[in-house]
This record gives C-alpha cells, structure tokens and sequence, in this order.
C-alpha cells in the first residue's frame, strides 16, 4: 500500500492541529499515513510534534501501520511528495491581531472578529498573500500533484489570490460554518441533525441556507414560529438579518454583523443585538493559553485532553484516499457555479468528494436580495487581490472604501488616513510595493 503523505503548515497552531490529527487517526482505513508537520516557530513545532505522537499512539490498534509524525522546520522538506497540504499558518499571529483592532478603534472603527472583510479582514489577506504565493509555488515544484487545503482566513480572499497568483487547481477553502449552523438548526429546532436535509450556498462566513427540510418538509416554518414566540432569539444579528432577508445565513451573530453596514456604526443596534465589540481579542488570548497549557502537559507528562472536530479537511483526504463518497462545503472559484454572482470569485457550495477530488455543484442563482449583498462582498475581496497582484496600493484604499462597515463609519478620508496607519503597523509583513502610504 502506497503512503499517504499530508503535510500541515503552520502546525504550530497546536489545538487546531490536534483536533484535525484525531479525526484524521480515527479512520481505521487511513493507517498507513505520513504526517509532516512544518513551523517556523521552533517551540510551537516541538509541542505539535509532542501533541501529534501523543495522539498517535493513543489510537485504538485496528491492524495495519502507525501513523508516522515527521517535524521539519524547512517547508520545502515537509511538503516533498505530498499528496495533501493543509494550511493554518496565522501571519503576524496574536500581536498583528491586535493591531488589527487597535488602530481601527482609534478611528472610532468597531469590529467584533476583523478576518474576513473590513479593516481586519483586509490587511490580515495582505500580510497572508506573500506567504501563500510562497507556498504555491513550492507546491508547484515538489508536489504538483496535491491538494491544498486551507483553513486560513480570510478564506474568499485567499482561495481568490491563491487561484490567481500561482495557477494552482487543487485547491479548496475550508470552514466549519454550513456544517455548525446546522448543528445549532437543529438542535434550536429538536431535529437530529442527521434526519435534516439542507443546501446552502453564497459566500464564506455569508452564505445562505436555500433549503431546509425534514422528511420532506419545510422547517422554515417551524423557525419563523420560534422567532415569533421568543423575544431573546430576535437579539440576534442572523436572525436579524434572516426576518429581512428570507434566508437564514451560515455564519455566528458577531461574524455576520461586520459584514453589513447597518449595525456596529450604531449604539442602539449594539444594544439591541447584544454585539461584543473586540470580542476576537478575548478568544485569541485563549488559544494562546491553551496552546499553552498543551505545552506543558507534554512536557509534565500530564494527559492530554482532545476531542475530535468533524472538520472538512480529514474528510476529503479519507475520500480521495478511500474513494468514499461524501458531501463537503467548500470554497473555489465560481466558475459558473453561481449565476448572478462574478465568475472571478471564490463561493460557498457543496461539493462531492471521492477518488475523483473535489467537484463542487452548480448552484444556479441566488435569490436576488443575498446576491446583491454576496457581489458587494466579492466586489471588495477583487479590490484587495488586485492591490497584490497589480501591486497598486490605491486598490487597497479602494477596497476599504467598499467595504459595508466601514464606509458606513468614517468619511473618506479617514478611511485613507486609517490605511495609512494600518500600513505603517502592518509594513514589515507586507510585500513592498504595498507599504506606501498615500495621504488623501
């Protein structure tokens, strides 16, 4: 039996790392695999190292090879040969992060999570660009023939540049929002989730659920009925944005309202829909602590704690490898997959894997209204693509421009002198041509 060779990069997100591991070693047919893990963090990709070993050899024996766990501090190394590379690299890391926050909030600028439009969103694609054009070329040289998967966020900016800045095709962006939405559906709706028929489709962290069904039946209903009856439930954002919109969408309350431009510029919106303004900050601080603790329970030799993810990524590399058919949502290029939605952008949407790879379905259109809010979206991920790819730093200013949330916050020119700002924080993970600044 051949090897199955996966390489993770950025491993050094060690509690995302050993979640993935666990579902990927719980496949009883998925034994024989190499697991190359790649850091640029020498601590970081130790403690992998030492989650992932652990992990494996904790699994139930069901025959066949242990897994193999390799640690490799050069990139190249880890991904010769693979047939799958996974990325969770977090450029910049805590401290960009905050500064993702901190300098928008001098400017009275409100974000709640800042990683996949606005401000945060913005300069997060543009300090993560150099290294994904880094990385696709590696691929492209010692392993051409495997998939990337990325998890790293901004998701549609990313899949956008990747596609375009390194003529990759395997390749497909990764989130957990379809599958936990419904999740949470079905349990605010006591259906097991397994009984649940459902299709969504649009954006990342904006898509929008088109079908919800049990038995046959439309649960829509059965939703509008709990709104009604529950005052608490109303003090969402999504379901805010569901009563006006008519279609549920598949992301959380905090994500979706930095998507629009109607409710974080706005005291009695924040009030009313419980919003936590800088509430990434919190959960940023405590992936580092757990990363942490993880740290030293290996190095105390305490137990340590994982629980599977049922994330995407082991998934389609079990199907591939298996030919198991399966559903994933995942996001590519919309090559004719959502009508009224530009053909250059990255969707949403559900794709069929096996041995064949990842084929995602044709869609059709959007109903109007979540189109029109998805274009705006996508209008501005192209804006900030075309700033790396035509090294042009108005476009960056353009995009901010664009962007729902904070147009509907600062007059225009604070938005410059605010990208101005964010370059100078941001200048030494950015690449060159974009580190000017341009005044008014």
């Amino acid at each position: 039996m051949t090897t199955t060779k996966i390489a993770f990069i950025g491993a050094g997100s060690v509690v995302f790392t050993q979640g993935l591991l666990a579902d990927l070693f719980a496949f009883p047919d998925l034994q024989d695999i190499h697991v190359a893990l790649h850091d640029i963090d020498a601590e970081r990709l130790a403690t992998a190292h030492g989650a992932a070993r652990h992990i494996a050899d904790r699994r139930p024996l069901r025959g066949g090879a242990a897994p193999r766990v390799t640690a490799h501090g050069e990139r190249r190394e880890a991904l010769a040969g693979a047939d799958f590379v996974i990325n969770i690299v977090q450029v910049g890391m805590r401290e960009s992060t905050r500064t993702d926050f901190d300098v928008p909030a001098r400017y009275g600028l409100r974000q709640t999570i800042g990683d996949t439009l606005g401000i945060g969103g913005i300069f997060r694609a543009l300090r993560t660009f150099p290294l994904l054009k880094s990385l696709g070329e590696d691929i492209a040289e010692v392993c051409p023939d495997a998939w990337l998967l990325n998890y790293t966020n901004p998701m549609a900016m990313n899949i956008h540049y990747l596609t375009r800045a390194t003529g990759l095709t395997r390749v497909v962006g990764l989130c957990h929002s379809v599958y936990w939405t419904m999740r949470d559906l079905s349990a605010l709706l006591n259906v097991p989730y397994e009984e649940v028929t459902y299709l969504a489709a649009g954006v990342n962290h904006q898509a929008w659920m088109l079908r919800l069904e049990h038995n046959g039946t439309d649960l829509y209903p059965r939703l509008d009925a709990l709104i009604a009856h529950d005052p608490q439930l109303r003090r969402r954002v999504r379901v805010d944005m569901y009563r006006r919109l008519g279609h549920y969408p598949t992301e959380t309350s905090e994500h979706s309202s930095e998507y629009v431009p109607w409710y974080l510029g706005h005291d009695s919106e924040i009030e009313r829909l419980r919003l936590p303004v800088g509430a990434y900050l919190g959960i940023v601080d405590e992936n580092v602590a757990e990363y942490e603790r993880t740290r030293d329970a290996l190095a105390s030799g305490a137990p340590l704690s994982v629980e599977a993810t049922a994330e995407y990524a082991p998934q389609i590399i079990h199907s591939i490898t298996t030919g198991t058919p399966r559903t994933v949502y995942g996001n590519v290029p919309n090559h004719g997959l959502i009508d009224n939605l530009p053909a250059t952008g990255t969707v949403e949407v559900p794709c069929l894997v096996d041995a064949l790879g990842v084929q995602p379905t044709r869609i059709g259109s959007l109903p109007a209204q979540c189109a029109a809010l998805n274009r705006g979206y996508l209008s501005m991920n192209e804006l900030v693509v075309r700033a790396a790819l035509e090294d042009d730093p108005r476009s960056v200013r353009q995009a901010a421009m664009m962007d729902p949330a904070t147009a509907a916050a600062l007059p225009v020119e604070r938005i410059w002198d605010l990208c101005d700002d964010m370059v100078r924080a941001h200048a030494g993970l950015l690449q060159p041509s974009l580190r000017a600044t341009l005044g008014h």
